[in-house]
């Protein structure tokens, strides 16, 4: 038995194959059809899957899991083995979701502070008995690049790259210098303010744009305590078949 998981996001899809909770194989797709899904259902041990999707026109995608696996469709109504005290539930992301219960796999037993760094900063915490209260959303770094050129007269349209000095010596690097820096700043204090709520407190980092924080986390007071994790939604997919199979 192989397990097929799929989250697609908003701007990329990702497809990961599970045996157990053993990780086989993931892949990267700007998008999924079903020409792509029938590929990975060509091998004949997968039987279940599940799809977390930020858009609902999935249809013909589903149709195809339904007749070749035990599908699931992943929402928040699932058996997940937490308490969830989020007051619209319905309303939770289901990236942040699958995010809280990927870290709950990695580590039962423990308070953890989930960070996914991808179109939006999410900052995300369950405890150590499984109670998740809510969390808090940031805009992402291009977000925020893209909301200085479209709300300014005069600011330009600049690409995310790394940026390494505390401040900037033209516009595009003073740019780049206020959303790295700025950004690195705000998820330094939201692990603080966790961190000062949560005993032996677990981060754990995952997103497209977590590059931009693992290495300045490691060189921080919070490096024994971080765990950068990019397969962290997949991981938390999974343990939903797990529980509902």
């Amino acid at each position: 038995m192989a397990q097929l998981v799929i989250d697609i996001g908003n701007s990329r899809t990702k497809l990961a194959v599970f045996q157990g909770t053993k990780l086989l194989r993931s892949e990267k797709v700007p998008k999924l059809d079903t020409t792509i899904l029938s590929q990975f259902l060509n091998s004949p041990e997968i039987t279940h899957s599940i799809i977390s999707s930020v858009n609902d026109e999935i249809t013909g995608l589903e149709d195809l899991l339904k007749e070749k696996t035990h599908y699931i469709r992943f929402s928040a109504l699932l058996q997940t083995g937490i308490v969830n005290n989020y007051k619209s539930p319905a309303t939770l992301g289901l990236d942040r979701l699958a995010g809280i219960l990927g870290a709950r796999s990695l580590f039962p037993k423990r308070n953890c502070l989930v960070i996914d760094a991808g179109t939006c900063i999410t900052y995300d915490a369950i405890d150590k008995d499984g109670v998740y209260e809510g969390g808090s959303i940031s805009p992402g770094l291009k977000m925020r690049l893209k909301a200085m050129h479209n709300f300014t007269g005069r600011l330009p349209e600049v690409e995310l790259i790394e940026y390494n000095d505390w401040q900037g010596y033209d516009t595009m690097s003073a740019m780049l210098s206020g959303v790295v820096n700025g950004s690195f700043e705000e998820v330094k204090g939201f692990i603080e303010i966790y961190n000062s709520k949560y005993s032996e407190l677990q981060v754990v980092l995952c997103g497209g744009d977590s590059i931009f924080f693992d290495y300045r986390l490691k060189n921080s007071i919070f490096a024994h305590a971080l765990k950068t994790e990019p397969d962290l939604v997949l991981i938390g997919l999974n343990e939903v078949i797990q529980q509902n199979d």
